[in-house]
Parts: structure tokens; sequence; C-alpha cells
């Protein structure tokens, strides 16, 4: 079931980085099922312009690397990627070790075009190549009692030197409430620019979630739990006074620390201006839906 998500785009746009930063007009096309129409869909997606190569790989949050930007450029070349699997377990039918070649070989993968907001307010633009984590969850076969899924990074102290320090609980963790999880903009990316994705950017599986804060999109995947319980994230237990559980892009929810209402452009330049933040990073005519009747303000 995948092409949930409707992309008007054709093989031909799937070129080298050059041709792909030379594209001037990207057009995203419509999402499948929620209503907006294709003209709507092409003149907001003709604003997105994809960061360069560079600037995608080279500033990073990847602590189990490091906590500067640059650390996981530097130090994440020691992560062994080749094999991969993934344990897909707790409420599916069919739950289990799943290696990466197997996996990849049953899904199709596509290029999404998506704004990325870190908390720390800078944003991307960044082509991903990958896969809806629904077809995924599809193939382990989704029991009727599951309500969220819960999501774990690979732990190897003897590959990641970040972890040697306690900036986070290890191995860090991430959760979904299942109806986001399904949703057709979620997508599980294996590349970046028709090319594996770099090990510094979550190789080779992480979770991406466009309308939610960076940190949710959880790099290099090695655990999918199904539960009926919301489960632990690792920015919630370290302080959850400051991050919550949703942590969907919200301009009118400031950090404790500094305002949510404009972010800084990765690529514009020393002297650019910030731009104002997007509610749901621009992704509401899609997502909105699924917080009908939640106080945003609160459910942070």
């Amino acid at each position: 079931m995948a092409h949930r998500w409707i992309n008007t785009l054709s093989d031909t746009d799937v070129t080298p980085e050059v041709a792909f930063l030379n594209r001037r007009q990207m057009i995203a096309g419509a999402a499948a099922g929620v209503g907006l129409s294709l003209m709507a869909q092409r003149a907001r997606a003709e604003t997105l312009e994809p960061n360069n190569w560079d600037d995608i790989t080279t500033y990073n949050n990847y602590y189990e690397f490091g906590t500067d930007k640059g650390d996981p450029a530097r130090n994440a070349r020691t992560l062994t990627t080749k094999p991969w699997s993934v344990t897909i377990d707790g409420l599916v039918d069919r739950p289990g070790d799943y290696a990466f070649d197997e996996i990849m070989a049953k899904m199709t993968i596509e290029e999404r075009l998506y704004r990325f907001r870190c908390v720390e307010a800078w944003s991307m633009v960044v082509p991903w190549n990958g896969f809806e984590l629904a077809d995924l969850l599809e193939l382990a076969g989704v029991q009727s009692g599951a309500k969220y899924v819960a999501f774990e990074t690979v732990l190897r102290p003897d590959e990641m030197p970040g972890v040697r320090y306690p900036v986070l609980d290890w191995p860090y963790v991430e959760g979904l409430r299942l109806d986001e999880a399904l949703h057709p903009l979620t997508i599980m990316a294996t590349g970046i620019y028709g090319r594996d994705i770099p090990n510094q950017n979550g190789a080779p599986l992480r979770l991406v979630v466009p309308w939610k804060y960076g940190f949710k999109s959880i790099k290099s995947v090695v655990r999918i739990t199904l539960t009926d319980k919301e489960p632990p994230t690792s920015w919630n237990k370290a302080n959850a006074g400051e991050y919550g559980f949703y942590s969907n892009v919200n301009p009118e929810v400031s950090h404790p620390r500094w305002s949510q209402a404009t972010e800084r452009q990765i690529g514009g330049g020393l002297f650019s201006s910030r731009v104002p933040t997007l509610m749901f990073n621009g992704y509401g005519n899609e997502v909105a839906g699924l917080y009908a009747g939640m106080d945003l303000k609160k459910n942070f």
C-alpha cells in the first residue's frame, strides 16, 4: 500500500545532487485521503528548496557520537551498518528479527521532500528516500490491542563514543501513537538524494515524522515494539518539563529557554533573517485532525 501520499515527481526527478539543487520548483503532490487539492499542495511545495548534501550531513544532532553539531560527521564512520536487522515485537502477529535486506526487498522506496525542524529552532529541507512506516508495520501484522509504537536506537559503546557520557539514558528511545505511525507522511528513511543514508544521519534506517521536532525522528533503529501503553521517550525522561511525548512543531508554545515562533534556516548564510515557524511544520492540513479536541499548548 505504498504511495498513500501522492507525489507528482517522475523518475526523471530522481537525479544527482547538482541537478536536484538546480530545480527551482519542487512539486510535492497532494496527500491522499486528507482533502488537499493538487493546486494548493503545489503552491505550498514550490517554496521548498532542498539543502545541499554538506548542510544535511555535517550539521547534525546524534549525541551517541558527540554533542557538537560536527561530531556525528567526524565520529559516526565507526558505526557498522552491515549486516543490520530490526526486531519487531509486542502486539504483532509476526514478531521476529527482520533483516534490513529482507525489509528493503518488500518495500516500495519513494522520494519525499520534507521540511525538517529542530527543537533548537533551526531548520532544513531534506530530500529523503524511504518507505512508509505503515507498510513495515503491515508486514509484521499489527494486533487490535496496539495503541502505540515504541522505537529504540542501536547501542554499541565500542562504536559510539558519545554514550560514554550520561547525556541521556542510553539507548535512545522514542514513540508515537499508532495513528501517527500509520499516517502517510511518516516514513522510515533509507537514503538522502538517492544515496544510502549516511551514518551521521541515522543509517541504515531512521524514522522521519516531518510535523514533529527532529528529536522524534529516531536514528539507526534496531527495535520497534507495538504496545497498548504510552512508551517512554528519551528527552521526556531527561526533562519532562521541556520535552513532551507529542512534541509537535508549535510556534505558539515556547521552549522554556527560547521561543519557537521563528527559526534559523541552515544554509541561509550568517546574516540571513529568521523566518516564522509554521504550525505542524507546515503540514497542518494533513495532520491537524489527529489532534482534534486536544489542547496543543499543554500536550506538547
